[in-house]
């Protein structure tokens, strides 16, 4: 992929009045960033206590009233609610009349594809699915966080460029996801980033057990060498007991995980299978070694007493 370019001033989309649908956490977030753009945003909805507070945060002076008046006024609307929100929403604007011709109707959720926007579409709008691959805080430094972000961009054919140029403003760079691939791109997403959080922090609370007192600095620089080894070499990057055969230890493992924090047992015996079926694939894994240690992964070998020579 490519490093995004701003474009040139004569090439940049017309300056647009934006609104915001929805003030979690990435909503305002876009908005900002095209605020810095050079767009203006006019109106954002929100309704819990803490949306408002992101709105008036991220997007100071910029009145809150309701979805339909956000639709009213803005050239440019931010639909930025939960997935299973979407349908719904798009759904009840275009049957209240809210939904204007050539308004641009964008939707940053991962699973969908531009035809949850068939309803607004009907009545003239033009729909844009902008998915940011990014986690975001809901603070100021997501707008930082923008610069070089992957979006998963899906559109009609004659909206792709409006699209992608859209993307590069944010700050960021456009991928583009065909319609049928959006909810395999979006499963890819969320297991390699929501899996990946709920890994740390069950590791943090295991080396907090084993008495460790900052478990974060420990975890850091190993983490971060198994990120950056991952990304560049991929199966490669495969190491530890799994890896290596190790069925004794990944016997204890499992021995000390089920008397300390039986709610990883789970978790680990399914990443372990994932992770040896790999090594196997990759040859990283020995096939004389898989034996006891697929046998250990499935139940089929004893767990070592404790005492006994591991």
């Amino acid at each position: 992929m490519s490093t995004a370019q701003q474009p040139e001033p004569k090439d940049r989309p017309a300056r647009l009045t934006v609104g915001v649908v929805g003030a979690g956490r990435v909503g305002p977030a876009l908005a900002a960033s095209l605020q810095l753009a050079g767009h203006r945003p006019v109106a954002v909805s929100g309704v819990s206590d803490a949306s408002r507070r992101r709105a008036a945060d991220l997007l100071p002076g910029v009145p809150l009233v309701t979805p339909a008046e956000v639709l009213q006024r803005a050239d440019l609307v931010l639909l930025t609610v939960p997935d299973d929100a979407l349908p719904g929403l798009v759904q009840g604007l275009a049957e209240t009349g809210a939904v204007r011709p050539g308004q641009l109707l964008v939707h940053t959720s991962g699973r969908y594809g531009a035809k949850v926007l068939d309803p607004a579409l009907r009545a003239g709008a033009l729909p844009l699915a902008l998915h940011p691959a990014m986690t975001f805080t809901g603070t100021a430094v997501d707008v930082q966080r923008l610069a070089g972000c992957p979006f998963g961009v899906t559109a009609p054919e004659e909206l792709r460029l409006a699209a992608e140029a859209l993307v590069i403003e944010m700050g960021g760079e456009p991928e583009w996801i065909a319609e049928a691939a959006r909810p395999l791109y979006h499963a890819a997403l969320a297991l390699g980033a929501n899996h990946l959080v709920t890994l740390v922090a069950e590791a943090m609370d295991l080396l907090r057990t084993a008495g460790v007192q900052a478990p974060d600095r420990m975890l850091g620089p190993l983490l971060g060498a198994a990120l950056d080894n991952a990304l560049r070499s991929g199966d490669a990057a495969l190491t530890g007991p799994v890896a290596r055969g190790d069925a004794g230890t990944v016997a204890e493992h499992i021995a000390q995980l089920r008397e300390h924090a039986p709610g990883t047992v789970a978790g680990y015996l399914a990443m372990a299978r994932a992770t040896a079926d790999r090594a196997l694939a990759n040859g990283l894994l020995k096939p004389e070694l898989a034996e006891d240690l697929l046998g250990v992964l499935a139940g089929d070998t004893p767990l070592p007493e404790n005492g006994e020579d591991r």
